[in-house]
């Protein structure tokens, strides 16, 4: 121990970890110079209250209902207003221990300290954030994995100024692109959302109290030597408060519900949306990149979306993959160009599914290897299947919107609502003979529909 760091400790011995043997650690040390209208530099920008909670409140409570009841708090700035309101932990049926930073040691150097203290896996957060997730899902798949390093990842509504994370289609992060760097390429909306679960040996790679940055410094380099570093891809409600903006927004999120029903322990209720003709203009066969153009209600519909609680994942069949008019990659690139003009609007999808098969054969150039009779082509519902079971969406109390009888069919063969949109298509592909519960003009319309705007 330095002469500029001390703890502040309860005795560890017999500390309850909780229902799954998590710890927890918060870094609360932040000085919050955007809030500084707020805070007037009295208190540290973890204790600003939401609600009539400090946002530390918040997180404490969160995590007590997760049966995770051993917290650290890492502070610094003003942190003795944290000791003073938290104590020991005693009034809020938790325990907690501090660490102190006298000096600023970035994003991971001060859990140079935490070596002798934490017992196995713990959790990371940091002290700006409110959230309301199913930790132990997160868990479930950060052991399922083995992992080193699990982060929590999820698309926003400002990807352009926000830390981007690249994934490998196993999950993996493979690299880290930063929001400094000037982006002149197209990318996906997949954000570090500052909640991590990391096993004890993440701690070795900090091998001395300096300041360190826990992205480049640490996770960049564990990527870089094939270490186990994944993300963990969710759509429950993780969002950082450092802003006097963002905290109104969260305010009203909290009002709403919406803060809780995000929660993945709790069935979803989903918008899903076909692609060509409903998100993009429809131009036939869309296999070249620059393709793909916005429809034109589509950021103020998404828009509206994203603020509710339900969420929006987009169903397409992309059979140009099949006839070998494009490669799978090239698809992928069509969509990192969808979600990087959404995201320069402050839109977002969460979630993109794709069918890249077509059973029948005759092409000239056809892929015989995608030239099957799948289980995700709609109109069947693989692809609705997997997404249920990845968000635990309620499919008949999720709504399928498309321009075309095959996307109608699809819903009605899911038990959900349908809309019929008349952009694109416009229903006239004569596909299947079936109705729609609606059929209006366009995106907005069917989200106002759904809402009740």
């Amino acid at each position: 121990m330095t002469e500029h760091h001390w703890f502040i400790l309860v005795i560890s011995i017999g500390i309850d970890q909780g229902g799954f043997g998590l710890q927890a650690v918060i870094m609360a040390g932040g000085k919050g110079t955007r809030l500084f209208t707020i805070t007037n530099d009295e208190i540290p920008k973890s204790m600003v209250c939401i609600d009539s909670k400090p946002i530390l409140e918040h997180q404490i409570e969160r995590l007590k209902e997760n049966s995770i009841t051993d917290i650290i708090i890492i502070i610094g700035h003003l942190g003795q207003s944290i000791i003073n309101y938290f104590g020991y932990g005693e009034g809020f049926g938790v325990t907690i221990r501090y660490i102190n930073e006298e000096k600023p040691l970035g994003s991971a150097g001060s859990l140079y300290f935490l070596k002798d203290i934490i017992m196995n896996d713990f959790l990371l957060i940091y002290g700006d954030l409110i959230f309301d997730i199913d930790i132990m899902r997160m868990y479930e798949y950060h052991k399922e994995k083995q992992s080193v390093a699990t982060l929590f990842v999820h698309p926003n509504s400002h990807p352009f100024d926000s830390d981007l994370v690249v994934i490998s289609n196993a999950g993996k992060i493979i690299n880290f692109d930063s929001k400094n760097n000037i982006r002149n390429y197209y990318y996906d909306n997949y954000v570090n959302a500052g909640l991590y679960i990391f096993s004890k040996e993440i701690l070795a790679y900090i091998k001395e109290p300096i300041k360190t940055d826990l992205e480049k410094d640490v996770l960049f380099n564990l990527c870089g030597y094939n270490g186990e570093v994944y993300a963990y891809i969710s759509t429950e409600y993780v969002k950082d408060v450092g802003t006097t903006e963002r905290i109104e927004k969260t305010k009203y999120d909290i009002e709403r519900g919406i803060v809780s029903n995000k929660n993945l322990s709790k069935p979803q209720k989903c918008v899903f949306l076909d692609r060509d003709g409903v998100i993009n203009k429809h131009i036939g066969l869309l296999y070249e990149i620059d393709q793909l153009v916005l429809e034109k209600t589509v950021i103020e519909a998404l828009g509206k979306l994203n603020s509710s609680d339900y969420l929006s994942i987009l169903i397409t069949n992309q059979p140009v993959v099949a006839r070998g008019l494009c490669s799978i990659e090239t698809i992928t690139e069509i969509h990192k160009r969808l979600q990087t003009l959404l995201g320069d609007k402050n839109t977002y999808l969460d979630e993109i599914l794709f069918c890249p098969h077509h059973p029948d054969k005759g092409y000239p150039e056809e892929n015989q290897e995608y030239k099957i009779d799948c289980e995700c082509r709609k109109p069947k519902i693989g692809m609705l299947k997997t997404a249920a079971s990845r968000y635990n969406i309620d499919l008949t109390k999720s709504w399928f919107i498309g321009d075309t009888s095959v996307d109608i069919m699809t819903g009605k063969n899911a038990d959900m609502k349908t809309i019929l949109i008349m952009t694109g298509e416009s229903g006239k592909d004569g596909k299947y003979n079936v109705s729609p519960d609606y059929t209006v003009n366009n995106l907005l319309e069917a989200v106002n529909l759904i809402l009740g705007e």
